[in-house]
């Protein structure tokens, strides 16, 4: 792309095209550094993921549309971001990173690994991979709206390992949480709306007699 080399020069566009990029995971992440890696002129990508694509999946993982469902996430991926440009060499597995094929050299071929992976056992296997093969990692990952990256080098950064991980916070379902993702709080957020709306008297402490003629009486717990 011409534009890019008037932008960053001839070494650095050079050292961008000979560069071999290995991406694991073809999700939510995944799917953005293919786009953004294609676009920004890299040649020589292989992405791996052992996943297929759900319904779930399309409200965040771009690349892929309903008529992908059931197909395989790399392959797709793989699919669609040629589609950025024709000419980038992709190659897409559909398999598990833990496989034994995917050794200490088998990544040594690589110029830099990027992990998009969505589970801790993953990510500290390919992290382990690419300090035996010397092989730089990015890491990365999000929660809600939240995100984080970053870049492990042996002898230069902490692994992925060695880097303390925050304790997970535990929240009481009455809490609201910025994205419901169980029943209860769907029924809190609806509750909070209704008292929003119509005022702050909560009917749930509130009891109807039956036996009383006048509906509008109530009983205050």
């Amino acid at each position: 792309m011409a534009y890019l080399k008037a932008t960053l020069g001839d070494n650095l566009s050079k050292t961008i095209q000979d560069a071999k990029i290995l991406v694991v995971g073809a999700g939510g992440i995944g799917c953005e550094l293919l786009k953004n890696l294609v676009l920004s002129g890299f040649e020589d990508i292989t992405v791996v993921d052992l996943d297929t694509i759900d319904v779930s999946n399309l409200n965040r993982q771009f690349l892929f549309r309903s008529q992908h469902v059931g197909h395989s996430k790399a392959e797709v991926a793989k699919a669609v971001a040629l589609q950025f440009n024709p000419r980038v060499k992709i190659t897409a597995y559909h398999e598990n990173i833990k496989s034994s094929r995917y050794s200490i050299e088998y990544f040594k071929q690589f110029s830099v690994v990027m992990n998009a992976l969505d589970n801790v056992d993953a990510r500290k296997h390919v992290n382990r991979i690419c300090l035996a093969a010397q092989v730089p990692l990015v890491e990365s990952g999000t929660t809600g709206y939240l995100g984080q990256v970053s870049v492990i080098m042996k002898g230069d950064t902490e692994c992925y390992e060695c880097t303390e991980k925050a304790t997970s916070k535990v929240y009481p379902i009455c809490t609201i949480r910025s994205t419901p993702d169980k029943m209860v709080h769907c029924i809190v957020w609806a509750k909070e709306c209704f008292k929003l709306l119509f005022g702050k008297m909560d009917d749930s402490m509130l009891w109807e007699d039956p036996a009383n003629d006048d509906k509008s009486a109530y009983i205050d717990l």
